[in-house]
């Protein structure tokens, strides 16, 4: 009935669409097994992408050859570059998304792809033969034979839904848990752990009083997420904001009582950075307001997403509060807000490709390694996907390094430092974002994926180099071209800036603070007409190179003395309790970890760096 596949996808969410369309266009023959064929790429939270740090990750699974930024460029409804006023490394995209062309969107590429087969059911078991993955078992009994199994089963282990006093099985409203998994790993010997999540309810737009409500435009000239040729966005749709008031609090708190959050009923801990509106007036005691994001679900729906106010309050209490928020006065709600509680599995107990350290050739991703976000679960499923294809053709692992991408870092955060609270990203978790910017994700990874052979890759190496170019001729430009007094001194005038005397170097105007290429261009004619040849993201990346060349290159070589230590390598299966002089913390950490280098050794909680001068030496370096 089946064939062999190289891959099965579990679950298809962010993690696993990404896992299996990476896994497909290396090469690999995958299935992608779901419950419920009518709710892959369902977004279950707010229908955006991206956002601080989280857009970064979106561009660079795009220049790995991932699909999430085509399907958001396709499906978004509003453009926002968010940190304008801050630093370049800040830049982060974020796109508010049709949330019902989203998922179709997805769906249809994945459709179209010749190595992906599709199974409906509910996966309750892995096939495990000689500590070896060797396949899945389903809630009929069929046993499904593959080379790899990657599991992204986000929120559907042992999920339960609490409402007030109220709760049920589910992994998301109006689905069922997944049952059977976790006890089978748990007996296999994994660490298994509970974790929170939540979202708000969805109103009926048509019964806001949006006038009342402050509007949230997207940017004049939107951006996008893929670095390959999708469409525009024109029309934008605007998003409004609110807040809350003590008397919505007031509204709240009488609900505390009947709270799972508060009576003990939820045992997993919520995320820290988007905690529910009733930790929130718990917490932040002192605060008479907190903004709200009013966010359409899309262009032909009336849903509305209420961003920040994430409830598993009874609904009535919930209702009641609503309506005391301005603007929502006649509100109409569709569905509570929820929380829901999932089993996790702490990812120190996997390799950095993502593959488990106990049952061989069995990868997870997503949720189940206690993150949280989209982008991600997205990031995870990719890495994990094209893992499980270079596995079974026996090739080295796919490693982002810190240096190379905030998938590296997330990726390096898990593993060595593992999480007990859902991991979200953030750019200070980044040493190297001068380097991790949002405009040079293509730069950084495209060529490590081309060098692999995932499909399509001749076409964007070929923009990439294009790029390279075009960079390389603006930074010569800058460098011969010179100006005067005559010319310069209006527009340096209205930035703030000093006058000249006499004649200098472009270049170095370029580096002082608030000249910039757009200013620059309307000075003249023959600038106007050189950089008119450029899009804007070139002239900013080539603008950035110049103006932080100083900084770029202090991160560089910070990055370079680091990969150093990631060259070192420790042989498999090391034993570190025969080194003496290494201290007890530091022997049970490596030893749990298992790491693969020097590097990674460095970054383990409880490993000092006496611990590492020691294995240098024991290692004769």
């Amino acid at each position: 009935m089946f064939p062999n596949y190289d891959v099965i996808v579990v679950g298809a969410g962010h993690a696993g669409c990404e896992a299996a369309a990476a896994a497909a266009n290396m090469g690999s023959k995958v299935m992608l097994a779901t419950m419920n064929m009518q709710t892959i790429a369902q977004m279950s939270c707010n229908p955006a992408m991206g956002g601080v740090a989280k857009g970064q990750i979106v561009r660079e699974i795009d220049a790995l050859g991932g699909y999430s930024g085509i399907v958001t460029d396709h499906t978004m409804i509003q453009f926002r570059m968010l940190n304008k006023s801050k630093g370049p490394a800040m830049w982060s995209p974020r796109a508010q998304s049709d949330r019902m062309l989203f998922a179709r969107k997805w769906r249809n590429l994945l459709e179209a792809h010749p190595n992906i087969d599709f199974w409906q059911e509910m996966i309750t078991g892995i096939l495990v033969k000689e500590g070896r993955c060797i396949g899945v078992r389903t809630g009929m009994g069929l046993e499904i034979k593959s080379k790899t199994v990657v599991l992204t089963n986000g929120t559907f282990l042992n999920g339960i839904i609490h409402i007030g006093e109220k709760q049920f099985g589910g992994g998301r409203a109006g689905e069922r848990a997944a049952t059977g998994i976790t006890e089978q790993l748990v007996e296999l010997g994994f660490e298994s752990g509970r974790m929170k999540t939540g979202t708000p309810p969805r109103v009926d737009g048509r019964s806001l009083h949006w006038d009342r409500m402050e509007t949230q435009p997207g940017d004049e000239n939107p951006g996008k997420f893929s670095f390959s040729d999708t469409p525009a966005l024109e029309n934008q749709t605007p998003c409004h904001i609110s807040y809350t008031n003590k008397e919505v609090h007031e509204i709240l708190k009488t609900g505390f009582d009947r709270s799972p959050m508060f009576n003990g009923r939820i045992r997993g801990l919520g995320p820290r950075y988007c905690p529910s509106i009733e930790d929130k007036i718990d917490r932040f005691a002192g605060r008479d307001r907190h903004q709200l994001f009013v966010e359409p679900e899309g262009r032909d729906t009336c849903e509305i997403y209420v961003n920040g106010f994430s409830s598993s309050l009874p609904e009535d209490v919930q209702f009641k509060a609503l309506r005391k928020i301005e603007g929502f006065e006649d509100a109409k709600m569709f569905r509570p807000g929820y929380a829901i509680e999932y089993d996790f599995f702490p990812p120190t107990q996997l390799d950095i490709s993502l593959e488990t350290k106990l049952v061989e050739n069995l990868f997870f991703a997503g949720q189940i390694n206690g993150t949280t976000g989209y982008e991600e679960a997205g990031s995870q499923g990719f890495i994990a996907g094209a893992n499980a294809h270079l596995k079974v053709n026996e090739q080295d692992a796919l490693v982002i390094k810190r240096s190379e991408g905030y998938i590296g870092v997330l990726i390096d955060d898990l593993i060595n430092k593992g999480t007990k609270e859902p991991y979200r990203m953030f750019t200070s978790r980044a040493e190297y974002r001068i380097l991790l910017r949002q405009d040079n994700a293509d730069l950084r990874l495209t060529p490590k994926m081309a060098a692999l052979g995932m499909s399509d890759m001749d076409e964007r190496m070929e923009r990439v180099k294009q790029k390279e170019s075009s960079i390389e001729s603006i930074r010569k430009f800058f460098e011969k071209t010179s100006v005067g007094e005559d010319a310069m001194n209006p527009y340096l005038e209205s930035v703030g800036s000093a006058p000249l005397k006499q004649k200098v170097k472009l270049i170095n105007l370029l580096r002082r603070p608030g000249v910039n290429i757009e200013g620059l261009a309307q000075v003249n004619a023959e600038m106007k007409q050189y950089f008119g040849q450029f899009d804007d993201e070139i002239l900013h990346s080539a603008e950035t190179a110049i103006k932080y060349e100083g900084y770029i290159a202090k991160e560089k070589e910070m990055a370079e003395k680091m990969n150093r230590l990631e060259d070192v390598k420790l042989v498999e299966g090391f034993n570190f309790d025969e080194i003496k002089s290494l201290s007890a913390e530091g022997k049970e950490k490596l030893n749990q970890i298992r790491p693969r280098t020097i590097g990674q050794a460095s970054r383990i909680s409880g490993v000092s760096a006496s611990d590492i001068s020691v294995l240098l030496v024991h290692i004769g370096r």
